[in-house]
């Protein structure tokens, strides 16, 4: 399959993610959103050395974090997504372009497969484990309380280039 390597706003993964939820009968949270979002960019990353999403990743007390998702869907709290949020008409046209990328949707599906099943919180935690790029940010900034650290794509495409090569050797 041809790779087309655009990247795409943030807002527009996880709106995928969010329609994708809402036509399988999903519960989805802002939480699990933003995981969601930042596992899409890494296996981006891992298989092609190249950025799915126009903004960093932060390490935040719950786990990386892509602010501009976080504040558009923060208001859910806890509770179910239950509408999608387009803000503009520049993420508007992002969407469409993101659903009529070959590579990107196919790609979105099978994150959507592996991860739809887990919980928010479930993600966070997959997210929180040892040598992970949140964990290794986290403990780089000395875990301090405060949130907002970058998470290197480097350091990202490292690990899912990693788990990659571990899946690949396991078939």
């Amino acid at each position: 399959m041809e790779t087309n390597l655009n990247m795409y706003s943030s807002i527009s993964v996880a709106n995928y993610f969010i329609e994708k939820s809402f036509d399988e009968g999903f519960i989805i949270t802002p939480m699990k959103v933003l995981k969601l979002v930042y596992i899409a960019h890494g296996w981006h990353l891992g298989i092609t050395g190249n950025p799915l999403i126009t903004e960093q990743t932060e390490a935040w007390k719950y786990g990386p974090v892509v602010p501009s998702v976080y504040h558009t869907y923060k208001f859910f709290g806890s509770n179910d997504i239950n509408e999608i949020i387009i803000p503009n008409n520049q993420i508007r046209s992002d969407f469409k372009l993101l659903c009529s990328d070959k590579f990107a949707s196919v790609l979105l599906d099978k994150v959507w497969e592996e991860y739809k099943i887990y919980s928010g919180l479930q993600l966070s935690d997959m997210t929180h484990r040892e040598n992970t790029p949140w964990e290794i940010t986290w403990n780089k900034n000395h875990g301090s309380k405060l949130s907002g650290a970058i998470i290197p794509n480097n350091l990202i495409q490292k690990h899912y280039s990693e788990k990659l090569q571990l899946s690949n050797s396991d078939a």
